[in-house]
């Protein structure tokens, strides 16, 4: 889970935690740097984050790693500068090209690529080959401290304070840009429900729909309905009004013509500022059977080329589309048999209510 520390233009603070899957943006929003005038997005780690009680009866996180770990291929200036300027010394690269002065290569690090390399199997290389220079599951590694946006928290064993926690998968259809869950238990519900297209940093085919719960999939080591009803138990033990507000995100939605809707990166901002004013009480929301989404002049739009169509349909909450999902999460719960919690099984049965009710 990524933890990143967000500061408003008149000094506010807002701390957010963010579980997705891999390749599906936690590195580069937690390198954010942001597109609105005036906001500050600061890095507290992100990939794993550990979150307990503290007296103030709201849950605290740390980042207990000491780098980063993240897709080499696509990050560029463009896409991560903040990742770039990380990347200046002291790194272990896998699985990338090689330059002929012996310096590093990937997808998406240039427009255009270097006529010569020498690529991921130690083979020769030129574009002509046709072939990606390096695995498209090329990884890097690098100290946290090179981060120019690295939070002066980011080694606090106190932790600080979560405000919101998303969640998020990689989907081209269905699943708005954002919704928020209508308390925690619903929260917990998104969480477990969880799904993205496959990419070649998860096992399986590519382009193929796959459950990940919390991403948690490749590392929770009991048996996964335990870790849900441990979510809901910390719900159920706590004060609501201190619990961080749980968000689902998809930066990933495209048109009928695979258009992509939302331009990402720095552009999450806008997002991002959406969930911070939900968190302080603002941020104008419409309910919807799946949570609040943002009503559409609830995200600042100036300067963004996001035309009011394709905002819309970044919004949409389809009814037709969500009850076809409905089996695809019941064969999802089936798997975990009577230890799956009662409270999700509900959740779900809401869900169908709801889109039966509009």
């Amino acid at each position: 889970m990524l933890i990143l520390k967000l500061t408003s233009p008149d000094g506010d603070t807002r701390y957010v935690a963010g579980a997705f899957p891999s390749a599906c943006g936690k590195t580069n929003l937690a390198m954010l740097v942001p597109t609105l005038p005036d906001w500050k997005v600061e890095t507290i780690g992100d990939d794993i984050c550990w979150m307990k009680f503290h007296a103030d009866g709201r849950l605290h996180a740390i980042n207990p790693e000491a780098g980063f770990f993240g897709v080499a291929p696509g990050t560029s200036t463009k896409t991560n500068p903040n990742a770039i300027l990380t990347l200046d010394a002291n790194c272990i690269f896998t699985n990338t090209a090689l330059t002929d002065d012996g310096d590093v290569w990937w997808e998406g690090m240039t427009d255009a690529p270097p006529q010569h390399l020498t690529d991921w199997r130690g083979e020769e290389w030129t574009p002509a080959k046709g072939t990606p220079a390096s695995h498209p599951n090329a990884r890097f590694t690098v100290p946290a401290h090179q981060d120019p946006a690295i939070a002066a928290e980011w080694e606090d064993a106190a932790g600080v304070p979560i405000s919101a926690i998303l969640f998020g998968g990689r989907r081209s259809t269905v699943v708005p840009l954002i919704h928020e869950a209508f308390n925690w238990q619903h929260g917990v519900f998104l969480g477990s429900i969880m799904a993205s297209e496959t990419t070649a940093a998860a096992a399986g085919a590519v382009g193929n729909l796959r459950r990940d719960p919390f991403a948690m999939l490749p590392f929770c080591g009991y048996n996964m309905a335990d870790y849900f009803a441990h979510w809901l138990e910390i719900g159920a033990g706590a004060d609501p009004s201190k619990l961080p507000r749980i968000f689902y995100v998809n930066w990933f939605r495209k048109d009928a013509d695979g258009r992509w809707l939302w331009p990402g990166y720095g552009e999450n901002s806008r997002v991002l500022e959406w969930v911070f004013e939900r968190c302080r009480g603002g941020g104008g929301a419409v309910e919807t059977p799946i949570g609040y989404v943002p009503a559409l002049d609830a995200l600042p739009t100036d300067g963004l080329d996001v035309s009011t169509a394709d905002l819309e349909q970044l919004l949409r909450v389809d009814v037709d589309d969500w009850r076809v999902e409905i089996p695809s999460i019941e064969e999802h719960y089936a798997k975990f048999g009577d230890r799956l919690p009662e409270a999700l099984r509900d959740e779900l049965a809401a869900l169908e209510k709801r889109l039966g009710d509009k």
